[in-house]
């Protein structure tokens, strides 16, 4: 901004160009509130799911609920090094590791949690979290595929997951309308189909889901459902599916906070990983 010194011209204009920077400035720098956002990179599978969808649900009737949940962890660079041993000890049986987000940043812990896992006979797989407002869906698919989010069909992986879900960066629908948003899932969806021959998996919140899609039920018929609620019953799922393969139940669990219910016994977490 230039600033002419001319006649009264500056005593007058001073008032109208201060007032708002002291306003703003300082009393934003002091609100006891504020938090940083968080650096590109360090978003995990279910970071927002306390703030935005809180705890505790109601029952919800007619969910297809296996009398076997086989349990399952989550984890991404947040969790650093993984006890893998600990926690096939405890019953965990597979895992879903974060490999990628958007087209910028790659796992930095992702051999460790990605070889630690498959070495101790867990079945696992890898996520990838998106990032709808930096790129395409069919680049982010490329990225995540190159880059550790691939398939094969040896017993032990599972499909790849598209992590979508609240924007811990900004707005919450990544500044997409809905339809928007169903579109760029679909480019992610076909793109991912086309790279490995599989069908990802949807992570998501019935509430983000409801309000960034529109509570769109298109996905339902090829895309497995991984549910995020922490309470003591899923809840209500999102348009179309009548049942949850995965249910992402706590951040509070044992070992590694991000534990998670299979909806079936060992056999069907192999025939997910088989095709």
């Amino acid at each position: 901004m230039r600033v002419h010194r001319s006649g009264t011209s500056l005593a007058l204009a001073a008032p109208a160009l201060l007032l708002p920077l002291t306003l703003a400035g300082p009393a934003a720098a002091a609100d006891p509130g504020a938090r940083p956002a968080p650096a590109r990179g360090s978003a995990y599978m279910g970071m927002g799911v306390v703030a935005h969808d809180g705890q505790g649900a109601k029952p919800a009737a007619g969910l297809s609920v296996q009398a076997v949940q086989t349990e399952g962890v989550d984890v991404s660079s947040h969790n650093g090094n993984v006890d893998w041993a600990t926690l096939w000890n405890s019953g965990v049986r597979w895992a879903y590791v974060k490999a990628t987000e958007g087209t910028y940043y790659k796992n930095t812990s992702f051999a460790q949690q990605y070889n630690g896992s498959y070495n101790v006979g867990m079945i696992r797989g890898t996520y990838h979290f998106a990032t709808p407002d930096t790129t395409t869906g069919a680049a982010q698919a490329d990225y995540f595929v190159n880059n550790g989010g691939g398939w094969s069909k040896d017993g032990r992986t599972l499909p790849g997951a598209l992590d979508i879900e609240w924007n811990p960066y900004g707005d919450t629908c990544y500044g997409k309308t809905q339809a928007g948003m169903v579109a760029w899932i679909r480019d992610f969806l076909d793109r991912y189909r086309y790279r490995t021959g599989r069908d990802a998996v949807i992570y998501t919140a019935t509430s983000w889901w409801t309000q960034c899609t529109g509570n769109y039920g298109g996905f339902a018929a090829a895309n497995p459902l991984w549910v995020a609620r922490y309470a003591s019953d899923v809840g209500t799922l999102p348009a179309g599916w009548g049942y949850y393969t995965m249910w992402q139940y706590t951040s509070t669990g044992p070992t590694v906070g991000d534990h998670n219910h299979f909806n079936g016994d060992y056999s069907r977490v192999q025939a997910l990983a088989n095709g």
